[in-house]
């Protein structure tokens, strides 16, 4: 996609559900409020958007001709203040220097000095507990159905 649109950034939404069931109510839901969002954001500009309803998960690509950095910060924005934003992810991949065909690494919250994610149930960087496995897929699920109830009843 990055080489079929020079000068255009990529966005990539994907729906963060712990276990094996990545596609269910709550994933749609909560994938179809982050392509509003980010349709809400950055409508006016796109140059490009490709959604997949899958097994594996709702994913939704947009390409952008703006500057990766500053799509970065914008997409934070989103995780940080929507409703549902701490249960979606959204990288962006920088867009391609001539002549490049690898390294299609996105950019972190570090990249923009912001802090890593906290987890849904506690304190904590949520990469710690995923790796420590602080908290059961259970109540990690209960929390997500309690999020995307709340948001579904506004």
């Amino acid at each position: 996609m990055l080489q079929a649109f020079p000068g255009c950034s990529l966005i990539c939404l994907t729906v963060q559900l712990p276990g094996p069931v990545k596609r269910n109510r709550e994933s749609l839901i909560i994938g179809g409020a982050g392509l509003g969002a980010l349709l809400n954001v950055f409508g006016s500009v796109l140059r490009h958007v490709h959604v997949r309803d899958l097994e594996t998960g709702y994913e939704a690509y947009m390409l952008v001709p703006l500057p990766a950095l500053e799509l970065k910060k914008r997409c934070c924005k989103i995780e940080d203040t929507h409703p549902l934003g701490r249960l979606m992810d959204i990288d962006v991949i920088p867009e391609l220097s001539p002549g490049q065909v690898g390294d299609f690494s996105p950019l972190s919250r570090a990249d923009i000095g912001l802090e890593p994610r906290r987890c849904l149930l506690c304190s904590n960087e949520a990469r710690y507990c995923m790796r420590a496995k602080t908290h059961t897929r259970e109540e990690l699920l209960e929390k997500i159905s309690q999020i995307v109830l709340a948001y579904s009843e506004n």
